[in-house]
């Protein structure tokens, strides 16, 4: 049955279920924060609406709120003061079935509809959810309206193409007629009705709250899930705007605003594991910590678990056109919001006797020379650089840094830089340490945050060696090449088929390894330990609901 919702953001699905066919470039939602696109005004009004929340208690009405919980620390310099409903798990899952009653029985077009129109609403909000995401993740301005607000709605977009693509394969109804030879032939009517699994439980994390959730929270109510989001501790107010909206739109739809619902806690508790347990929670969408995905993965047995964790990103050189345009490639890699991606490179493999160039044979000292240059000029003018660096997120970057420094020789040290706009900011440059290809034990683990390894190889061969076993055993979001031979990307590419990881080759311009397209780009693989799925495929959204018939003679 249709949904007015639904037709009336049908043109939008038609396009998205195109891209998703097609996976040239495309975006529903403008990247540019220009007034010619989102209108005039509405970069001020985005930033008074932040404002307003600030100091106050999140307009958040909930079933089960027992008091209020808070405590975010923007990466800039001051306290957010904003506190949030705390919820009784008891009784709010009491309310989620209630309102799962008519949601579950609305149906495909239902789901799809009120999804899109709450990811269009979303989409208006996207300057109060960037400064949402600046001061909770320490993203500069621009990158947090891009990448939190537009990027991300694509990300959720995506996913919800996808999963109108797997249920419309599910006919209502079919005729069944099976020949008996002389005897009249059997004769059947079939109905199936595509049924979710349950509560899906969206764990939010610290760094990219909307980017990271938009796909699982959307993936799953578009499947006719109720969905509850936890969001990190650190970060709850961008994911608290999402669920705003959400709830404002089933009500407006007339369904139980609860089939949206926001647990926030504190990071001293146990709320995370907890919701993780619940009978109800079926379907589970985590990032974060390799430990904290694979307790879920371990113990969470009642739900399907889709997990992004900590991996080793790594880069390979073996020969360059240009070695300057690859060092400003990488060095902006490594600087854009200081190597707190999940994507962002960390190991930098290249041949102890050098590589050539078209300048001619570079020893590995003078490709160490120019990256370490291009480093210090991006990062060199403290204005520009604060908006490529943003701000260190938590206390564990900065711990990590100081850590890596011990490890050998620093070819380029991370800096603190002075905000500003931001005097108390926490800003800093990347940091790269030179190591040998034997130091295994020091730069085969994630080291999150600003911090690279250059580390010198026997050969390619050895290069590509390594980087299949770091994959295979420790996972990665992103493998990076640099080669002239073709026979060097043939076994790269053989080489990450068999590890299970995204490969870049020979990126120099405008596009950055840590970067991942919605509708172009597969963002994990599913392949390697660090992530068991990939943003966004069939199979994201395919086991989110079930299909269950009916059949009588006719």
């Amino acid at each position: 049955m249709s949904h007015p919702l639904f037709e009336r953001h049908k043109p939008l699905l038609d396009q998205a279920l195109k891209a998703i066919a097609e996976r040239g470039y495309w975006s529903a939602f403008p990247e540019s924060p220009s007034p010619k696109v989102y209108g005039e005004g509405a970069a001020e009004a985005g930033k008074t609406a932040f404002d307003t929340l600030l100091n106050a208690a999140f307009p958040l009405d909930e079933p089960a709120a027992m008091g209020s919980v808070g405590g975010e620390m923007s990466p800039y310099g001051f306290a957010l003061g904003i506190t949030y409903p705390k919820v009784d798990l008891d009784p709010l899952f009491a309310a989620i079935a209630k309102a799962e009653e008519s949601w579950r029985k609305a149906g495909p077009e239902a789901w799809v509809g009120v999804s899109l129109e709450i990811l269009t609403r979303i989409n208006k909000r996207s300057f109060e959810i960037a400064h949402a995401v600046m001061h909770t993740t320490g993203q500069a301005f621009v990158m947090a309206f891009q990448e939190a607000g537009p990027h991300a709605q694509d990300r959720g977009l995506e996913a919800i193409a996808y999963a109108y693509d797997e249920m419309r394969r599910v006919p209502q109804k079919a005729y069944w007629e099976k020949p008996q030879g002389k005897n009249e032939p059997l004769k059947m009517e079939k109905h199936y009705r595509v049924v979710p699994r349950g509560v899906g439980l969206v764990i939010g994390c610290n760094t990219f709250p909307t980017w990271n959730g938009y796909p699982g929270m959307f993936a799953s109510l578009a499947t006719g899930n109720a969905i509850v989001v936890k969001p990190h501790p650190n970060a709850i107010l961008p994911l608290a705007i999402s669920v705003q909206v959400a709830r404002e739109v089933l009500t407006e739809a007339g369904f139980d605003p609860n089939v949206m619902t926001l647990v926030a806690h504190t990071s001293s508790d146990h709320t995370a594991q907890e919701l993780a347990l619940r009978p109800e929670v079926k379907l589970i969408d985590f990032t974060g910590s390799s430990a904290n995905g694979e307790w879920l993965e371990t113990n969470a047995r009642q739900a399907q678990v889709y997990t992004e964790k900590a991996g080793v990103n790594q880069i390979i050189i073996d020969g360059v056109d240009d070695i300057k345009a690859l060092a400003r490639n990488v060095a902006f890699s490594l600087a854009l919001y200081t190597g707190q991606m999940c994507t962002a490179p960390q190991n930098i493999y290249v041949p102890r006797d050098g590589v050539d160039t078209a300048e001619g044979h570079l020893s590995l000292d003078q490709v160490a020379q120019t990256l370490a240059e291009s480093v210090q000029k991006l990062v060199g003018d403290p204005t520009r650089a604060v908006e490529i660096l943003g701000a260190v997120v938590n206390d564990g970057v900065a711990n990590r840094i100081e850590a890596a420094r011990q490890l050998g020789p620093v070819m380029v040290d991370s800096q603190p830089i002075t905000h500003p706009q931001f005097p108390q900011a926490r800003i800093r440059t990347p940091l790269i340490v030179k190591l040998d290809a034997k130091d295994e034990a020091k730069y085969l683990k994630e080291w999150f945050g600003p911090i690279a390894f250059l580390i010198a190889t026997d050969n390619t061969a050895q290069s590509l060696d390594i980087a299949r076993r770091a994959v295979k055993d420790y996972g990665a979001l992103t493998l990076s090449l640099y080669a002239k031979k073709q026979a060097v990307i043939d076994e790269a590419i053989a080489v990450a088929e068999d590890s299970g990881v995204a490969l870049s080759i020979n990126l120099t311009g405008g596009v950055f390894v840590n970067q991942s397209a919605a509708f172009s780009d597969y963002h994990g693989t599913g392949a390697n330990p660090a992530a068991n799925a990939a943003l966004t495929d069939a199979a994201f959204v395919a086991s989110r609901f079930r299909v269950v018939q009916h059949r009588m003679h006719v």
